[in-house]
């Protein structure tokens, strides 16, 4: 039996921030609190509806992909929810995972529900990582004379290329009928190529998925360069931009403690050597986590809610059941 060690990932989160506050100092994350104000968060948690119907419309569409029901209303609530675990408890997946059960549960397939959000999730991803390679390589900013500009993304892309050709070659093999047809990594990459097929690729799909994605990651640009003039930089919004792309890149880091951690690493990272100074990098991503928590604080709500309709469904299955008896 393997130990657990998933309490190491929010302790990854955790290094990253005593190293900020050794390097950086506590007071940029003091100033940051001071910056906030009323206003700006209010624009934020309404940049933040918009997003979170986004990501739930592209949950739809995957779902039905993959021939499961989902209407927008509940994948709307379903997303609030997930959005306020993630930002309040270690790993930063977990409410995605809560939304995979809850869908799950309720359609009666447990795993087509989980893997409806993973691959939601990823195609969020993959839309967000091909709009930062494009922002970093392609506008005029500090960002394009970095040294990761040229070395880091380049390997990424490699990477990703990488990937992607032992993709098409395992499945040529499986075609070709080298590999069993019940060896495990037949049966996996079958039904990974099955879904995203179905609930990715599909012509009704991809392209609102794509749409849905793109204006996603517009609105958290928006709420990264809001905190950002809240924490006090004064860059042009050409140059926080690309920055505030690779800081969404490394908040998918599962790393983090309740959201915090490889978002202020990242942006202090960036933010230095685009000579903006880390401690603006820092209190820019102070502010966002704040913003974040507020526009997620619906989904508290919602939790509340659906625990008592819970409760008060409970006790009535149990007579109808004794009754039935």
């Amino acid at each position: 039996m393997h130990p657990d060690r998933s309490w190491l990932r929010p302790l990854g989160g955790l290094v990253i921030l005593g190293v900020l506050v050794w390097r950086v100092g506590a007071g940029a994350f003091v100033d940051a609190l001071r910056h906030v104000d009323a206003r700006s968060v209010a624009m934020a948690a309404a940049i933040a509806l918009v997003t979170t119907v986004c990501g739930a419309w592209r949950w739809l569409l995957v779902a039905r992909g993959l021939g499961t029901e989902l209407s927008l209303r509940s994948a709307v609530a379903e997303c609030y929810r997930s959005q306020f675990l993630n930002v309040t408890l270690p790993g930063g997946v977990l409410g995605d995972v809560h939304r995979g059960v809850r869908h799950g549960r309720d359609g009666g397939d447990l795993g087509r529900g989980l893997r409806s959000v993973v691959w939601e999730r990823s195609a969020g991803q993959v839309v967000l990582f091909a709009i930062t390679l494009g922002a970093v390589l392609v506008l005029p900013s500090p960002a394009s004379s970095l040294p990761w500009a040229e070395t880091v993304l380049p390997a990424a892309l490699l990477a990703s290329g990488a990937v992607a050709v032992a993709a098409v070659l395992a499945v040529l093999a499986v075609r070709s009928g080298r590999l069993r047809e019940s060896a495990l990594p037949v049966r996996v990459a079958r039904g990974a190529v099955a879904d995203v097929r179905a609930g990715l690729l599909g012509r009704h799909t991809w392209p609102g998925v794509v749409a849905v994605s793109s204006v996603a990651v517009s609105g958290h640009v928006a709420t990264f360069v809001l905190a950002a003039r809240s924490a006090g930089v004064t860059a042009s919004v050409s140059s926080l931009v690309p920055l505030a792309l690779v800081v969404l890149v490394a908040m998918a880091l599962p790393l983090n403690i309740a959201g915090w951690g490889p978002r202020e690493g990242a942006a202090a990272w960036v933010f230095g050597l685009a000579g903006l100074g880390a401690a603006g990098g820092v209190g820019t991503a102070v502010v966002y986590g704040i913003m974040a928590f507020v526009a997620a604080l619906p989904g508290a709500a919602l939790l509340v809610v659906s625990r008592r309709e819970r409760a008060r469904t409970q006790p009535v299955l149990a007579t109808e059941g004794a009754a039935g008896a």
